[in-house]
């Protein structure tokens, strides 16, 4: 899950369920919110209560390894992102375009409507970003204040429990993705600090309200998602200058490698969410045929 979340385009939530966990993360992840929701409104007694119905037998080792995963990954992926911005940028774009596809899977209805809000959302993303300069550099984190990292780690996390949506492509439409790198190469503990409670905070404040839209609202919810992600193909576009600029310029530098990552991005979401789907279903079968012989 942490290789996962560290790459835009590919969903640590995808990843649960390809291993089977996904449904024990949510319900780990909706006690812990629960619990930090009792702390800010000083009921301590619910709070202790809450804190001791998460599975911290199960949510500590995940933790750690995603942690593991990030900080041996991140170094190789800033580095990439300073040498090749045209090539990475084709990458990423590939698995975006794969997870709005695997997203799209996930509507359990495709009407008009449905099709209006993608549409919509698309456009309207496409174009405010338009209005903006692109992702940051690499290596300008500390020019950037405190509370952006906060405020993106608040946000960004909630894709954590969105099959389909990762929490990186979110940084990336923030113009966050490169500053988080850095400040995790660079061990940067207060910038860190910060992001890491945006996190929770974010968690607390918007897991119960997520859980509610998507079991209230969920094909609106999903398809303005879907629309998000396509508008945000601007920035991803390779050319001229990868997903530090909104600029849509003709190919004109590493043409067939970036169109070779484009695809295999896009090949890689897909393959990964095959797998989860099989995975699902003989879990499926699994716990029927437990019913059925008692």
């Amino acid at each position: 899950m942490g290789s996962a979340d560290i790459v835009p385009g590919v969903s640590g939530g995808t990843v649960a369920l390809v291993l089977a966990i996904y449904h024990r993360l949510v319900g780990a992840i909706r006690n812990g919110s629960s619990a930090l929701g009792h702390f800010l409104k000083l009921d301590l007694r619910g709070g202790w209560s809450r804190l001791r119905e998460v599975d911290w037998f199960f949510l500590v080792p995940l933790a750690l390894g995603i942690l593991t995963a990030v900080l041996l990954l991140a170094g190789e992926i800033e580095h990439q992102l300073e040498a090749h911005p045209v090539q990475m940028s084709g990458l990423f774009l590939g698995l975006v375009a794969g997870s709005t596809v695997v997203a799209t899977g996930l509507l359990t209805r495709r009407d008009t409507r449905e099709w209006m809000l993608i549409l919509g959302a698309g456009a309207a993303f496409f174009v405010a970003l338009g209005f903006t300069t692109g992702a940051s550099e690499v290596g300008s984190g500390g020019a950037i204040p405190l509370w952006q990292f906060f405020l993106a780690g608040a946000i960004a996390i909630c894709a954590m429990i969105l099959p389909g949506v990762s929490g990186s492509f979110l940084l990336v439409t923030m113009g966050m993705y490169a500053p988080v790198l850095n400040a995790v190469n660079e061990r940067d503990l207060t910038t860190l600090l910060v992001f890491t409670v945006g996190c929770v905070v974010g968690l607390a404040l918007f897991s119960q309200f997520l859980h509610w839209a998507l079991t209230e609202h969920y094909d609106t919810i999903m398809a303005v998602l879907i629309g998000l992600m396509l508008g945000s193909l601007r920035v991803l576009w390779p050319w001229p200058d990868g997903a530090n600029s909104v600029e849509l310029g003709a190919p004109d530098q590493a043409v067939p490698a970036t169109v070779a990552l484009v695809v295999l991005g896009l090949a890689v979401v897909l393959v990964v969410d095959r797998i989860a789907h099989r995975l699902e279903h003989r879990t499926s079968d699994d716990e029927a045929e437990e019913l059925r012989t008692g």
